[in-house]
């Protein structure tokens, strides 16, 4: 794996992470006040970075972020 990794709740994108983690450096409210209960219609994970199986097999991961991919043997 060189473009993923697995947290232990789901694969993320190592580069849209770090790029994700220098933005949230600069934000002025903690994650604890941006999540929580959602009360929103369109709730969203706390990162973005989170990829998605790109085929039925799921052999495949997608980045949402980068459109990159890697196949997991």
């Amino acid at each position: 794996m060189n473009s993923f990794y697995n947290s232990g709740f789901g694969w993320i994108c190592i580069q849209c992470e770090s790029d994700l983690k220098a933005i949230s450096n600069n934000e002025k409210h903690g994650r604890l006040m941006s999540e929580g209960e959602s009360e929103s219609k369109t709730p969203r994970f706390s990162t973005s970075a989170m990829a998605k199986w790109n085929d039925k097999e799921q052999r495949t991961l997608i980045c949402p972020q980068c459109q990159k991919t890697e196949i997991i043997n």
